[in-house]
């Protein structure tokens, strides 16, 4: 074979089972078949001395992974607030993986340049964010509040005079950190990351909502440079914090604000779900995941900051052999990476394939889906919802923690559908999480059903 038969060999075994794989989520079960240990006897051992047939390698691949894969594309998967890919996202994802691009630099890559300044505008429109706010591709939400976070703090540092980036933060005036008691946890390890520490946590009500008026406290108590980190979200009760009192009060003195919207912040683009955000946009910054209810294929997060300048003073950098743009318009200018893939592609592809009412209808028919499984639930002897299902999260117990733990195990080891457990305000529960495009009213049930009979 020629290099170039080689390579379309490949690449259509790699289709072959791709698609066996895509076909067969509907009746799998959802967790992996196989442990790792399992998965290790079949792909470890040494390094090959000799090369191999590139086609007979994706042929191995192909026939003895799938043991070992959780079907995490499947409408029955409800754990870790994790979407399955949308046929489009997940054909422009393989479009960009052959076009093989390094995203990075504006005059270079022109067709991403233009394709990631559309998705950037369109998610800006959607959301009801500020157009002019620069907006940054990067792997997922972790690395959204790490970026925006990292712009927050040279912002803070910047009004007391302090030059982060040829002083470092030594010396430096100590940034607080003001966080609701609820946060995700991905924000601590983003302030661990930028070398801020620990942040302060204030008060939450019992959905998880950060206490206005103990924020206004907290932030009373020390006139320090601050950030204050607001949540769109709960990750265990879907619960989005009083932006409208929140940014008010933080804004009064003088304080950055950031939004951690992995999910949640999506609630934005659904005229029936704005109550859920309002004040939203007055924020300093905003950062969520497209892999999640967007339903584009990993990694894909991203990171909103209304001031462009402050994002390009955290995360620019200058070399000699790099084709720059004058403008300052480059996108390695507003994510961590230099070199990266072009993420964004996926993001214009499903946004061009829904347009804004096919967006709002896949945000509202996630929260359908939740509040019939809290229905559902409700109907199962000795079950309780625990939140207020006001968007695509339900938390749910049965009479004590043994009971729910022994029903969470009974329904994994079934595995008809996947629903994670957890510990959320000192109890045992059981997480629903629905964030997939695909999931029907029939998932919905099969996992009803399932839960039914763990629960007999």
């Amino acid at each position: 074979m020629g290099a170039h038969a080689d390579r379309d060999a490949a690449l259509e075994a790699a289709m072959r089972h791709a698609r066996t794989w895509l076909d067969s989520l509907h009746d799998r079960p959802v967790p992996a078949q196989a442990t790792a240990e399992d998965m290790l006897a079949v792909f470890g051992g040494p390094l090959p001395e000799g090369s191999c047939d590139a086609t007979g390698v994706i042929e191995f691949l192909g026939a003895n992974a799938p043991p070992g894969l959780v079907a995490m594309g499947s409408g029955r998967f409800f754990g870790f607030v994790i979407g399955g890919a949308h046929p489009v996202a997940l054909a422009a994802d393989w479009l960009v993986s052959a076009w093989d691009q390094n995203a990075g630099l504006r005059k270079v890559t022109t067709a991403n340049t233009a394709l990631e300044e559309t998705a950037a505008a369109w998610l800006l429109d959607l959301l009801g964010l500020p157009s002019n706010s620069g907006v940054g591709f990067v792997t997922g939400c972790t690395m959204a509040n790490f970026t925006c976070l990292a712009a927050a703090r040279g912002a803070v540092l910047r009004k007391l005079g302090w030059d982060e980036a040829r002083d470092g933060l030594s010396g430096a005036p100590r940034v607080r950190v003001l966080v609701g008691a609820e946060r995700h946890d991905t924000i601590d390890l983003a302030l661990r990351y930028l070398g801020l520490g620990a942040p302060e946590s204030v008060a939450a009500d019992e959905q998880g909502r950060i206490d206005v008026a103990a924020l206004e406290a907290a932030l009373a108590a020390n006139e320090a440079p601050t950030i204050v980190c607001l949540q769109a979200g709960n990750v265990h009760s879907g619960a989005f914090d009083d932006f409208s009192r929140a940014v008010a009060v933080a804004h009064r003195h003088g304080a950055w604000v950031h939004v951690d919207g992995a999910f949640g912040l999506w609630a934005a683009a659904a005229p029936a779900l704005k109550p859920l955000v309002a004040g939203i946009d007055a924020a300093d910054s905003w950062a969520t995941d497209a892999h999640k209810t967007l339903n584009v294929p990993y990694d894909c997060g991203v990171a909103i900051v209304r001031d462009p300048g402050a994002l390009r003073a955290a995360m620019g950098m200058h070399g000699d052999y790099l084709i720059m743009d004058a403008g300052g318009g480059d996108p390695y200018e507003r994510v961590p990476e230099l070199s990266r893939r072009a993420r964004a592609i996926p993001v214009w592809a499903v946004l061009r394939c829904l347009g804004r009412r096919g967006a709002i209808a896949l945000v509202e028919r996630l929260c359908e889906r939740a509040r019939a499984f809290a229905e559902g639930v409700a109907a199962i002897p000795g079950a309780r919802v625990l939140n207020d299902v006001v968007y695509t999260q339900v938390c749910l117990t049965f009479e004590d923690d043994e009971r729910t733990r022994a029903i969470g195990q009974r329904l994994m080891d079934d595995g008809t559908a996947w629903i994670s457990g957890s510990i959320w305000r000192g109890r045992a529960i059981l997480r629903i999480s629905v964030s997939n495009w695909s999931t029907s009213p029939g998932d919905v049930e099969r996992a009803l059903a399932a839960l039914r009979h763990a629960a007999g």
